[in-house]
This record gives structure tokens, C-alpha cells and sequence, in this order.
């Protein structure tokens, strides 16, 4: 079988593809991407039975077949050959061949027979959603999934539909955050995705709010449409931990403060924080000013100042400084809203001006100064 196709394209699309290709694994074949050739389009997918993400290419050819290809081996050789077309041959004895001019490789491939196949879509469960909307969606929540193997289902993120609004939430025990968007859906759902999964869906989505991503759900799996490509993910078993229950309804301090500064004061903090010195960021949130100290007895210490608009009482609390920082890199508004309960209860941040974006952070506690 025989083809020519553009190299930028399929070298862009092998690229894609291979972030669902296994690494390393003893069913060698899923370490390659399946290409199915039918004349003139040409199917490639990346498969680990976790995650699958597959597109179709416009080539062109008067054949048919299929073939597998190591997916780093293949990706660096298109990658490497010269802008233009490219003529692409699978002999008999599976023997690739990739020209343009005078440049040619030649690598082995492998027959397609045994490749996993993807579960297909199910358009009768389809739901809709902005590509912005959902890539931002993502991306305010997957930094608070579990890292952590003792419970796997919190290394997911949950969806929830209800009332035709969608809510994504991610938890890890110290952390949560939840985001909330209207969807046009009126059935209620429920189900777990992988954060990792999630990330790569993410890396695909546009920032365009008129491009549209349909999820299809079923029992197992839930697959993303984005332009081009079907992203197939499966889905976490178990149940997920009761978030809701861990919101706080009110506060006794609430202040309202830039969120560059307060980005800028904790990165400062964070040339004193390592693992060997994870020494906790003290905040006094107390006579209009956030004041915040980091000490490491072997680096040394920092102080800072940021005024903010408060109401209630003074409060002394501290936190791991990335578990502060991470949300506050997440949102893109100007200030934010943080609301405090006394110095041994989770903060809480959200948006000025609505709570469609929901951040708790667990305290810590600080040492005697």
C-alpha cells in the first residue's frame, strides 16, 4: 500500500496521537500507532486501553490497508523529513518506507490484526460544551487530583450534571476545587475521568468559544470530540468523596485582593521552600493588609504586605505554599474573594463577583515564632 500526504500534517498528528501510546509494556504493539489507509483518508490511532485519541487525515491514494508503527521511530522520522509531501509505502513483508526527493528512511512496522479496538461513540448520549469553556474548566481543577495510588478514584475528576448545570470537581484530601458551568443537557450524570486523561484532552481543546466539543458517555468510557480528534478515556470506578458536604455556607473574615500580588508575594516565598525545608507560608489577615512571613532556619526568611478590602475578624493561619498558589494561577480575574473561618479551618477562594469557581485549601499548623 501506497500514499502521499502532507509532512507538517501527519507529523502534527502522529504527535497527537502519541500521547495515548503505551511507554513501556509487554503487549509491544500497543507501543505504536495503528494507520488504517481507505484510499484517500488515512486513520491513525494511539491506544494504552486507557486512553485512545484518534484522527483522520485527507491523503492521497487509490488503496487500502493497514499497518502498525512504532510511534516515537515513526513521529522522529516524519518529523525529520524535509517540508512538502511525503510518500509513504508498506511493502508485503511490513517494510515502511518514507520519501521526499532524495531523502528516504526505512523502518519495520507491524500487522494491525491484534490492535485493541476503540469503543465507539454513542450518539445517543451526546453532550455539549464550548471548547473554552471545558479546557478552562480543566484546567482551574486538575492540580487538586490525588497523585496518590491508596485511593485511585480521587485521581480522577468528577462530572456531575444536574439541573442542566455541569460541575467538575477534584480532590485530594488536603484540596479541593470545583467549577460550574451551564450546559445544555437535561438528564443527571454522574461519572469519574482521570485527571491524566483529562490533561490530554485539555492540550487539544481551543481556545475558541465557538468551536464545540461533544462528550458521548457510556457505561465504561467517555469519549471527547475536539475538531479533529476522538478522545476516548476510561472511567474510575467507585464512589467519589462527598465534596459537597465540605463547602463552608459562611465565614466570620472575608477580604477581597489582587491576585498578581498575592501570586508575586507567594513566589517569593517559595525561594525558601524545598523539600528538605517544606517550611509553611504564615498569613495574618488582619487591619486591611495580608501579611505574609516564610521562615527557613537554613535559607533564610521573607516579609510581605498587601493591602485588601476586609471584613471580620483578624485571623493568623498557614498553608503549604503551592496548595495557595496553584488556584490563584488558575483564575484570571483581577481580585479575588478569600473567606476564613478561624485559623484551623479551610480557606476558602473564590471569584469577586459569582462562585462558579470554588477553591478550599486545608491550614497547617505553624510553629511557635
Amino acid at each position: 500500500m501506497r500514499f502521499v500526504c502532507d509532512q507538517k500534517t501527519i507529523s502534527d498528528a502522529v504527535a497527537n496521537v502519541s500521547k495515548a501510546v503505551a511507554d513501556r509494556t509487554a503487549y509491544k504493539i500497543l507501543e505504536g500507532i495503528r494507520f488504517v489507509l481507505n484510499e484517500n483518508s488515512l486513520e491513525l490511532t494511539g491506544y494504552d486501553l486507557q486512553l485512545g485519541i484518534r484522527t483522520t487525515l485527507s491523503v492521497r491514494s487509490s488503496e487500502s490497508g493497514s499497518f502498525v508503527a512504532n510511534s516515537k521511530l515513526f513521529g522522529e522520522m516524519v518529523r525529520k523529513m524535509p517540508s512538502g509531501d511525503l510518500m509513504i509505502e508498506v511493502t508485503e513483508n511490513n517494510i515502511i518506507t518514507i520519501e521526499s526527493g532524495a531523502t528516504s528512511y526505512n523502518m519495520n512496522a507491524s500487522d494491525a490484526d491484534e490492535y485493541p479496538v476503540l469503543p465507539e461513540k454513542n450518539p445517543g448520549n451526546e453532550i455539549k460544551i464550548p471548547q473554552a469553556v471545558l479546557k478552562n474548566m480543566i484546567l482551574q481543577t486538575k492540580f487538586a487530583a490525588s497523585q496518590l495510588d491508596n485511593k485511585p478514584i480521587l485521581k480522577g475528576e468528577l462530572f456531575e450534571i444536574e439541573n442542566s448545570q455541569l460541575t467538575i470537581a477534584a480532590i485530594d484530601g488536603y484540596r479541593l476545587a470545583v467549577r460550574r458551568e451551564p450546559v445544555n443537557y437535561d438528564k443527571s450524570v454522574s461519572f469519574v475521568v482521570p485527571a491524566k486523561n483529562l490533561e490530554e484532552a485539555a492540550k487539544l481543546l481551543s481556545d475558541d468559544e465557538n468551536e464545540i466539543c461533544s462528550m458521548f458517555l457510556s457505561e465504561k468510557h467517555i469519549i471527547f470530540e475536539i475538531g479533529g480528534y476522538l478522545v476516548n478515556s476510561r472511567l474510575l470506578e467507585g464512589e467519589f468523596h462527598p465534596y459537597k458536604s465540605a463547602i463552608p455556607s459562611n465565614c466570620s473574615t472575608e477580604m477581597i485582593v489582587s491576585r498578581s500580588k498575592l501570586i508575586d508575594s507567594l513566589e517569593r516565598c517559595l525561594l525558601l521552600i524545598s523539600e528538605k525545608s517544606p517550611s509553611p507560608v504564615r498569613c495574618t489577615f488582619a487591619d486591611g493588609q495580608v501579611k505574609i512571613k516564610c521562615n527557613t532556619a537554613s535559607l533564610g526568611k521573607v516579609y510581605d504586605e498587601i493591602d485588601a478590602d476586609m471584613t471580620g475578624s483578624p485571623v493568623e493561619i498557614g498553608f503549604k505554599c503551592r496548595y495557595f498558589l496553584d488556584p490563584l494561577k488558575a483564575v484570571t480575574d483581577e481580585k479575588v474573594k478569600i473567606q476564613l473561618s478561624g485559623s484551623l479551618h479551610p480557606m476558602k477562594i473564590v471569584p469577586v463577583n459569582d462562585e462558579n469557581y470554588i477553591y478550599l485549601v486545608l491550614p497547617v499548623r505553624l510553629p511557635k515564632e
